[in-house]
């Protein structure tokens, strides 16, 4: 009787009743057993997850791979202070802060063909405003803008890189120029 107890009892988290546990033998449930237990060092919650990109999306793509004041790090190329991202090269931007931004300094994004969607704009440590005419001008030209801080921009570029290829990115290393307006 002790043994139908003790299967009444564990078979009740199952959702079954004393009477279909009683049954006969090969028709009884079990509770399910674990072949062996978990310990902390076992459990996801107490290791450190990594993740290894196997191939990316496409191997002509450029993803940004690091930033700092001094520089990107771009596929694999190193760029020291700001830089034109566009697709199947990366160039040198010349400018010297978020100011020198205008509609020459843009002219090599609305010149290319194929032509961009869309420029992400990393200004630096924060998002700074342009003159209007200059979004203007881009939209005319058939181009989206996302101005956004650097570390942003760059994180935007690589997803947008994932989903189309015609994206291109102007960035300003973070603390380059930190002048406040």
């Amino acid at each position: 009787m002790a043994a139908l107890r003790l299967l009444v009892s564990s078979c009740g988290h199952l959702g079954l009743s004393p009477t279909a546990a009683a049954g006969p033998l090969h028709t009884r449930f079990r509770p399910p057993c674990r072949g062996h237990r978990m310990t902390p060092s076992d459990d996801e919650q107490y290791q450190r997850t990594t993740v290894s990109a196997l191939e990316r999306s496409s191997p002509d793509a450029q993803y940004i791979e690091a930033y700092s004041r001094h520089g990107f790090t771009i596929s694999g190329n190193r760029v020291m202070g700001p830089c034109a991202v566009i697709p199947q090269a990366l160039l040198q931007w010349n400018v010297g802060s978020y100011r020198d931004v205008s509609v020459d300094s843009l002219a090599l994004f609305y010149l290319l063909e194929p032509k961009i969607e869309i420029l992400v704009l990393g200004l630096g440590d924060r998002v700074h405003w342009l003159d209007p005419n200059l979004l203007t001008f881009m939209r005319s030209k058939g181009i989206g803008l996302e101005i956004l801080d650097t570390p942003n921009a760059c994180a935007t570029f690589n997803f947008l890189t994932s989903e189309r290829p015609s994206i291109a990115a102007a960035l300003i290393p973070p603390g380059l120029h930190s002048d406040q307006r």
